[in-house]
């Protein structure tokens, strides 16, 4: 079972799929398909979350996840939900956590091909300079989910 919903967020068009049993893609869209909805209760929960984590009244999301991935991107997924909202870490500091300090380039490659941008926070992740580097939704919207989260953080 495959489904998908549109959300218009402040950061623009998002899509959301999922199998029936979890939550598989997030994507980054210039404007919403109304032909490609198949709309499902579980997208239905992950609109109100994400409604609520835009509006600041949430710092982390309950849902069921089911990103693909080798085992390696999975580590650094795990390792990226475990980043507090409101704060950053480089993908030193990633590649450190999981046990493999000398990945920092590798760890640059799961962000990048993570299929649950915000939910899985690749945003809080720049580079050791402290500077913003790469995401699926361009550099201007990781700076507004940034600083959403630095404005609204507890």
């Amino acid at each position: 079972m495959f489904n998908k919903a549109y959300f218009h967020s402040p950061v623009g068009w998002l899509s959301i799929e999922d199998d029936g049993t979890a939550l598989t893609k997030i994507n980054f869209e210039k404007q919403a398909c109304k032909d490609c909805v198949k709309r499902s209760d579980l997208a239905d929960m992950a609109i109100k979350q994400l409604e609520e984590y835009f509006s600041g009244k949430r710092s982390s999301f309950s849902l069921p996840m089911a990103p693909v991935g080798t085992q390696f991107m999975q580590d650094v997924w795990q390792t990226l939900v475990t980043i507090p909202y409101g704060e950053v870490r480089s993908y030193h500091d990633i590649a450190k956590t999981i046990g493999n300090p000398k990945a920092c380039r590798a760890v640059g490659m799961a962000n990048n091909r993570n299929p649950l941008p915000i939910i899985i926070p690749c945003h809080r992740v720049i580079g050791a300079n402290g500077k913003l580097v790469g995401y699926a939704g361009g550099l201007g919207c990781k700076e507004k989910l940034l600083a959403l989260e630095k404005e609204n953080r507890r």
